[in-house]
């Protein structure tokens, strides 16, 4: 299984620092997010900056981009980095697509999956020189001149990772994607018995095996040296996941083990902005199915151990400022490693 991480200050003067440590530390991967920030850019910083370490989005958010113009950036990144670029997507929920885009909202699994194909068919045209054809129900590429048409790069195929919690969208990433955002709030359980048959579904629509798909996710972690660091960073886990368990979005995880019925009430209480009663609600039994708990050296042991065959790689997650050293990082990915 790879460790991956994440940029953490978006500031781009920092991008290409964060970058340089990462990959001379041993991680595998650097993952950029859409939550404040744009997330293509820092990657074009990144890029140049590093050499061997992975670099891609997870998220950015499909339906506000046209398919074309993901396509230009991607291939931009894709040639910079040498072929280490990964298009991660997301369609995000309706609220945020309709009033923070400003943009439809419809058939979200249907339509991610035909930007995944349009953009092979983009891409397609740009290397082979073949006639930009793509006719499907939400989009129509038909237009390409040599003006505007990028020239062949040294690596032209470039995996397309898609985020998935319910069961389309799992099938859709097996049967068109290369990789699979699994979502931080997961469990085992949740990717043996759901995640994963979904995802299976698809790979049979399409003739593929497991093999031709990565399982991606981020980890809640609570990190710490120290017993009294681990009890805060532990609250902080807590009040992350009951937010998102407070959302519909997620309640097929929940329902895996049965604790769909805790919803309504985090869900009410999210309202009241009752942010301390909604973290009472996770139970120890929930918090270790959800998060890893020890320190650096432990935490990449039990990762591997907890993970085996379900994942492909990971990354932690932890919603409170953490600063992990040098001799951490490394003793960490030492573990997942193995």
């Amino acid at each position: 299984m790879k460790l991956d991480t994440a940029v953490l200050d978006y500031d781009l003067h920092s991008i290409a620092a964060q970058a340089r440590r990462a990959e001379s530390l041993g991680y595998d991967g650097l993952w950029t997010s859409e939550t404040q920030h744009d997330p293509f850019l820092p990657l074009a910083l990144a890029a140049t900056a590093t050499s061997r370490i992975e670099l891609g989005t997870a998220i950015a958010v499909a339906f506000p981009r046209s398919p074309m113009l993901l396509a230009y950036t991607a291939w931009d990144l894709q040639k910079a980095a040498a072929g280490r670029f990964v298009l991660g997507l997301g369609s995000q929920v309706k609220a945020h697509n309709q009033r923070r885009f400003s943009v439809p909202f419809e058939s979200p699994a249907p339509k991610l999956r035909e930007i995944v194909l349009a953009l092979r068919a983009i891409w397609d045209c740009w290397q082979n020189q073949t006639k930009l054809n793509f006719q499907g129900e939400f989009y129509k590429f038909d237009l390409m001149t040599p003006f505007f048409q990028p020239e062949p790069i040294a690596h032209p195929r470039i995996p397309v990772y898609i985020a998935a919690v319910n069961q389309l969208m799992c099938k859709v990433a097996g049967e068109v994607c290369d990789g699979i955002h699994v979502h931080p709030l997961h469990t085992v359980k949740y990717l043996r018995e759901f995640v994963h048959p979904a995802v299976a579904e698809g790979l049979a629509v399409a003739g593929r095996t497991r093999q031709d798909i990565a399982f991606v996710t981020s980890t809640f972690a609570i990190l710490g040296e120290t017993e009294a660091e681990r009890s805060r960073s532990e609250a902080a886990v807590r009040q992350q996941i009951a937010f998102y368990a407070s959302t519909r979005t997620y309640e097929a995880v929940l329902a895996t083990h049965g604790w769909e019925g805790l919803l309504p009430e985090l869900h009410a209480r999210s309202l009241r902005g009752d942010w301390a009663g909604m973290a009472e609600l996770v139970t120890d039994e929930m918090l270790e199915a959800f998060a890893v708990s020890g320190d650096a050296a432990s935490l990449g042991r039990k990762l591997r151990e907890r993970y085996g065959d379900s994942l492909d790689r990971t990354a932690l997650y932890t919603p409170y400022p953490v600063e992990i050293t040098d001799d951490a990082a490394r003793a960490l990915i030492a573990g997942v490693r193995g």
